[in-house]
């Protein structure tokens, strides 16, 4: 799994919107799968953790925490979803309880680096939503 994006405790508690001390329960009671990194850290597969963001929206369980969001309507999230076309791309991330689409470029979705468990955030102005890569 070169190359594979893990995400710390907290950092995963962030993207779904949650407290650390929520995000470590869950991972003691076996609800998200972890592993240490050589420094013993506990971290989450980015795979790991887009499928369980959408387990965690789809049950209603992220209203614990209000989701984080920022007066410029920025969404912090993970990437859940990519569906590739010739020319044109459709992107989904799971920002807390909220499912956020885009559709963008194949080619900005390339230059950004985009795939599944990739941590990304959504800035929506009016009807679009761009996509930042963090």
């Amino acid at each position: 799994m070169a190359g594979m994006q893990s995400y710390t405790i907290g950092q995963a508690a962030r993207l779904l919107g949650v407290s650390p001390d929520t995000a470590r329960r869950w991972a003691d009671a076996g609800r998200i799968t972890t592993h240490r990194d050589d420094g013993g850290r506990r971290l989450i597969g980015g795979r790991d953790l887009a499928a369980f963001s959408v387990e965690l929206a789809r049950a209603g369980a992220a209203e614990e925490d209000a989701p984080y969001t920022s007066a410029r309507n920025a969404f912090p999230g993970i990437v859940t979803a990519i569906k590739l076309g010739d020319v044109a791309a459709q992107v989904e991330i799971q920002a807390g309880p909220h499912r956020l689409v885009s559709l963008l470029t194949r080619e900005a979705v390339e230059e950004l680096g985009l795939e599944v468990g990739v941590e990304a955030t959504a800035r929506v102005k009016s009807t679009n939503v761009h996509i930042d890569r963090v």
